[in-house]
């Protein structure tokens, strides 16, 4: 249906009407708000003058209340994390549009480049630093690895990827969880002084994806803008500081590799914030 459905619009197209029409464009806190206000306005900019309509950047000051405003309904779309999608989709029923193109999400565990810790095993009995509980690849996937393996820890939740590097650069705690894509564009002082010493398997990254009130024309238009952003010079140069190459399109099943983690455990490790 993706399929067909793309292929009538990108052949013929569908009317965008009501120029004046705004959406709101959430974007997942994982630095603070400034840098994504730079990364993604100029991205929604042009989304905005492909579809006619006026795409307007949002965000929130935590996860946790990214969390709150997703599950309100807040966002006409939005971006965010594979459990998050999971989740919203069932309720209130974000449909995911896109994805970033080859990409697959893993977590990771950084260290100060200097530290003598060589192996999860010398975490053990440590306090560590994540940017919030339902941070799906930074805290979820790194905090069930480190409970499978039986090393006791103690999360310290720091809001963001950006402030998780810090800390830990700046030696206020030994190890925190993040991604690659947010450790590459953090500070470049700040990520000289890190290295990686975990790194999970690959998930299906982060959804664009629409609340379901979002009309089939609107969620079309916007999809086909941003899957046509890697074909012309603008739009590859404004993915770059994202480290996206491109955006393909998403249907829902694309997260099952998700759903068919243990859910329970996510769950749990959502709702009370420290491991199981």
């Amino acid at each position: 249906m993706r399929t067909v459905l793309l292929a009538t619009f990108l052949l013929f197209g569908f009317p965008v009407t009501g120029s004046e029409a705004v959406l709101t464009f959430g974007v997942v806190p994982q630095q603070s708000a400034s840098k994504l206000a730079r990364l993604w306005t100029p991205i929604l900019q042009h989304l905005g003058e492909k579809t006619g309509f006026s795409v307007r950047f949002r965000t929130a000051p935590d996860i946790p209340t990214f969390e709150k405003r997703l599950a309100a309904g807040e966002y006409d779309l939005a971006y965010m994390n594979p459990y998050h999608y999971t989740v919203f989709h069932q309720s209130p029923g974000y449909l995911a549009m896109a994805r970033a193109r080859d990409k697959r999400i893993r977590g990771i565990l950084v260290v100060r480049k200097d530290s003598d810790i060589a192996d999860l095993a010398g975490l053990e009995g440590s306090t560590l630093a994540f940017p919030a509980p339902a941070a799906f690849a930074a805290t979820i996937l790194a905090q069930s690895h480190l409970n499978d393996l039986g090393i006791s820890y103690e999360p310290r939740y720091v809001s963001s990827h950006d402030s998780v590097y810090r800390a830990v650069a700046k030696g206020i705690y030994p190890a925190g969880g993040g991604v690659m894509r947010t450790l590459e564009t953090t500070e470049s002082e700040v990520r000289d002084a890190l290295r990686v010493l975990w790194t999970s398997e690959g998930y299906t990254p982060h959804a664009i994806a629409a609340h379901p009130d979002t009309a089939q024309e609107t969620l079309l238009a916007v999809q086909r803008a941003l899957l046509a952003m890697e074909t012309d010079t603008e739009g590859r140069k404004l993915l770059e500081p994202l480290g996206i190459k491109g955006f393909e399109a998403a249907v829902d099943s694309d997260w099952n590799d998700v759903r068919h983690l243990n859910i329970d455990r996510l769950k749990k490790l959502h709702e009370s914030g420290s491991p199981p």
